[in-house]
């Protein structure tokens, strides 16, 4: 066979020429995403001759590897995927960005999951107290109040030091406040009020830190569907807390469900704390053509200088910005809503008992967690195929956006509750495809400052989700139905996919 010419940044440069080499049945095919490359490759002996090389014959026998690890480095490099890949053995190996997926993914469940349990125990609680509709929606919004001031620290704070040590600690102190928020209620309307601000301050941490820890882990095509398991993760903790949380609370007591939510995220941080580091090229467990996979797909972004202050004036001088906190601020107020009063919303409007009201109110929930997994990985197909950043994140927001507008107009006009549990499902459903937009178009635009400008525009979110959770309340009390509400968000919705395909973009601005 004729020298082939090969330049090796491992040979510094120099070029080599392999000869006598043999390559019979090689066979290529790009996944999506989750499978690895299926190859098939038989190896004869491999000549390596270039200056200043020692020991320069490579043989790989049946999978066996001697000499030189060039050859395991390019094998390694091939067989690669999210889900797997073959060992030196052929023994199946799970990639570490995998793992780190995962237990993104069950903290965020736990983190929604802790949230909920108060949306289904405030029905016991609000006939124990005698509280109003409007006193309803106050006691619900306390978590938001802890939550806007965290957002932005957070953010701030895991540009500077890493997502790995803030949700650590974040995990701890919410986990410490739900433990005590049964305590709480029995004690005194304040102490309940003050308990559940101080847990909504330490989960504010929560997604600044999972978008910058998938940052780093995932390479930019694969990052839209990392998210997506991760949020999926934070849906089905919708799932977890509305249906086991009326079971427990009838089979133990109110406190139960607390117990055990708050255990689960205690014994979850010890086996973070052991298994993740803030960078993949810290961790002592990932393969090398893993590490280079991941680093030569995503950004180069310098971290913030030590000390450093964030340019707020900078970041809010441009309409991307606007574009990214008007999104938030919309998407909090319809998940919001529906988070905490669709309990309230079924029983009040149809009549059906706490445990039927929580499966209702599950079924939505269930499916938005396998539709963000949908929205990831057609983004990243879309990615693949060819099409721009910004046309990518303008679909993925208008499906996010229009869908649950159109789907919550419908509901105005449902008469069972079957029929308002589908359309629900279709707005949670659609509105998931925000997680491939605005989400995600932090990192595209200011990759250096994405935790902080994440934490702006959470804020302005979390502001809006106070607004709309205690109007709620007011509205129900005012005029005796959820409709005009549900009308106003819609038109949210609309005007607010308007300005995002006006002003949004895919490239880097910051």
């Amino acid at each position: 066979m004729a020298a082939v010419a090969i330049q090796s940044a491992a040979f510094g440069g120099r070029s080599s020429n392999l000869t006598d080499t043999h390559f019979n049945s090689i066979r290529f095919r790009k996944p999506l995403f989750g499978f690895r490359d299926n190859v098939g490759i038989k190896w004869g002996n491999l000549n390596l001759q270039g200056v200043g090389l020692k020991n320069r014959e490579a043989v790989v026998d049946g999978g066996k590897r001697r000499g030189w690890g060039v050859v395991r480095c390019t094998a390694e490099g091939l067989e690669r995927g999210l889900l797997g890949r073959r060992g030196h053995e052929g023994n199946f190996a799970i990639p570490e960005r995998l793992k780190v997926v995962a237990l993104m993914a069950c903290v965020m469940c736990l983190c929604n999951a802790d949230r909920v349990v108060m949306s289904v125990a405030i029905v016991p609680l609000a006939a124990k107290h005698g509280w109003s509709s409007s006193f309803l929606g106050i006691v619900q919004s306390s978590f938001l109040w802890g939550y806007i001031f965290s957002s932005i620290v957070g953010g701030a704070l895991v540009d500077k030091y890493g997502g790995k040590r803030v949700i650590a600690w974040g995990v701890f102190l919410w986990s410490l406040a739900t433990l005590i928020t049964p305590w709480a209620a029995n004690h005194s309307t304040f102490a309940l009020l003050a308990v559940r601000a101080f847990f909504g301050l330490a989960e504010g941490v929560a997604m600044p830190s999972m978008n910058i820890i998938l940052s780093r882990w995932f390479p930019c095509n694969e990052r839209a569907t990392a998210v997506g398991l991760s949020m999926g993760g934070f849906h089905l903790g919708n799932v977890v807390g509305l249906v086991l949380t009326p079971i427990m609370m009838s089979s133990i007591g109110l406190s139960g469900p607390f117990y055990l939510f708050s255990s689960l995220g205690l014994l979850w941080l010890t086996t973070w704390a052991l298994r993740v580091t803030n960078d993949p090229q810290d961790s002592s467990s990932i393969s090398p053509s893993e590490l280079r996979l991941i680093q030569a797909g995503k950004s180069n972004a310098p971290p913030p200088k030590k000390g450093e202050l964030p340019p707020l004036r900078l970041l809010l001088s441009k309409m991307p910005t606007w574009a990214i906190i008007f999104a938030n601020i919309t998407n909090n107020w319809g998940y919001f809503v529906l988070l905490s009063w669709m309990p309230v919303y079924f029983k009040t409007v149809f009549n059906v008992n706490l445990k039927q009201a929580a499966w209702f109110s599950a079924l939505p929930w269930g499916t938005m967690a396998f539709s963000g997994y949908v929205a990831g990985a057609a983004s990243d197909y879309l990615l693949k195929a060819g099409h721009s950043l910004t046309f990518v994140r303008k679909v993925m927001q208008s499906i996010g956006f229009i869908g649950p507008g159109l789907a919550l107009l419908c509901l105005n006009y449902a008469n069972t509750p079957v029929v308002a549990s589908v359309f629900l499902t279709v707005a949670l459903s659609l509105s998931s495809f925000s997680q491939a937009g605005f989400l995600l178009n932090m990192q595209d635009i200011a990759p250096q400052y994405a935790g902080f400008l994440h934490g702006i525009s959470n804020s302005a979110g979390t502001l809006a989700a106070i607004v709309s959770t205690i109007g709620t309340g007011y509205f129900v009390q005012w005029l005796g139905s959820f409709q005009a509400f549900l009308t106003v968000t819609a038109g949210l919705y609309f005007v607010t996919a308007i300005f995002w395909n006006l002003y949004a973009t895919g490239e880097r601005v910051f």
